[in-house]
């Protein structure tokens, strides 16, 4: 046997409004202005009153891909690698020309990450 009962003393209902219905130009909107620039899927969310999560559902259902960065193809680097004279003494290097024109000329063992890094450095000058 069941001794606790409950009463309810008041009972309120809280009206949280009609389902919007939104049609695709709409959606199709909404979707276009959220990828108008990095992290605006949550501001223009808010701003229409739905969840971001609504608004990818839509990407989806809408075939809408979010914006991918740019990839350059690669680029083709002329190297020269040549025999230093063998009177001068100095080491064999490489000659890397990169395709802004920029002419490096480094020794065959360094480090390829610090070759990375100066090679980036210097393509984005």
């Amino acid at each position: 046997m069941h001794s606790h009962t409950h009463s309810v003393e008041k009972l309120e209902i809280v009206e949280t409004g009609r389902r919007r219905r939104w049609s695709d130009e709409e959606k199709l909107r909404i979707v276009t202005e959220s990828q108008a620039g990095p992290r605006l899927v949550s501001a223009t969310a808010r701003r229409h009153g739905i969840s971001p999560g609504q608004l990818f559902t839509w990407r989806r259902e809408l075939g809408v891909q979010p914006p991918r960065p740019a990839i350059e193809p690669p680029q083709m680097v002329r190297v020269c690698v040549e025999d230093a004279p063998k009177s001068s003494g100095s080491p064999r290097t490489v000659e890397i020309i990169l395709p802004s024109g920029v002419r490096l000329v480094v020794a065959p063992d360094i480090d390829p990450a610090a070759l990375r890094r100066i090679v980036n450095v210097m393509e984005t000058r």
